[in-house]
């Protein structure tokens, strides 16, 4: 089945991890923008990643703000608009937003997208799995990536991960909409699962065995990255199947996690879509 067809995945939002709205207030959580939102809505601002959920038909839109230049450039590119928006000054999304904010004209409150079950994510060819990336940034880039590599979702613990909404969405560039994430209360058990259905799973670490363009690589495969600095926590190193490395031939030997993702999905795409040798 094509990824066009595929039917969309089922299950529980994005926001299903503790509470993140008026009652638990405090320290912002990572990639929410300015104000105190509701864990049950995501906020999503900038060109790509309205347009692209106002194309997205499992995305619910409650509210819709744009400036008169976004709303010409909506009309000229035929981006559908499901809900009547509110024409603004740009001001009036300045004060919704953190001071560096790029918003383009173009702010949106909307429901969280659905989170599929593992099962679901086990029949994709290509998986992601994140333990412990907290910086919005960072997990937006990856989103991003993910989306460009067809990855079929990404993998992720419930507690530990930035909220799917503002920064996050922003970096993503639209990417938020194309490829869902998997929650998951632990992430060793979660790939004892993925291996029990036939998933390989690769961590990505400075100290393993083979080079990555090495490694024998088969789909269904799921790539397992950890946070800069801390890498692969243990557990989550001895659940793995096989640690790869990435080997670089300049004279700076590591890359930020973000690049590093890019890179390891790309050579994974390459590596499963080859035709099986006989």
């Amino acid at each position: 089945m094509s990824e066009r067809n595929r039917p969309p995945f089922k299950g529980q939002p994005f926001h299903t991890r503790g509470t993140r709205g008026p009652s638990a207030r405090g320290e912002r959580p990572a990639g929410r923008p300015f104000g105190d939102w509701p864990d049950d809505v995501a906020i999503l601002y900038g060109w790509h990643s309205v347009s692209e959920a106002l194309r997205n038909p499992r995305r619910r839109i409650r509210r819709l703000l744009v400036t008169e230049n976004a709303m010409r450039r909506l009309t000229d590119e035929k981006v559908p608009l499901k809900l009547e928006p509110k024409l603004v000054r740009p001001g009036e999304i300045d004060r919704l937003l953190e001071a560096d904010a790029v918003h383009q004209g173009l702010f949106a409150e909307a429901d969280p997208l659905p989170s599929p079950s593992l099962a679901e994510v086990a029949e994709s060819d290509l998986l992601l799995v994140l333990d412990q990336i907290t910086d919005p940034h960072n997990v937006g880039a990856i989103v991003r990536s993910a989306a460009a590599l067809k990855v079929g979702a990404i993998v992720t613990t419930a507690r530990h991960s930035p909220a799917a909404t503002g920064v996050l969405a922003k970096s993503a560039s639209g990417g938020l909409e194309h490829v869902p994430f998997c929650f998951v209360p632990n992430l060793a058990r979660a790939l004892d699962e993925l291996k029990e259905r036939g998933v390989l799973v690769v961590g990505l670490d400075s100290e393993g065995a083979d080079d990555l363009a090495d490694t024998r690589l088969r789909a269904p495969l799921a790539l397992v990255l950890g946070a800069e600095g801390k890498g692969l926590r243990q557990l989550t190193r001895q659940t793995c199947d096989v640690l790869a490395r990435i080997d670089l031939p300049g004279a700076i030997v590591s890359l930020n996690v973000s690049n590093a993702a890019v890179l390891a999905l790309h050579m994974a795409r390459r590596a499963i879509s080859r035709p099986a040798r006989g």
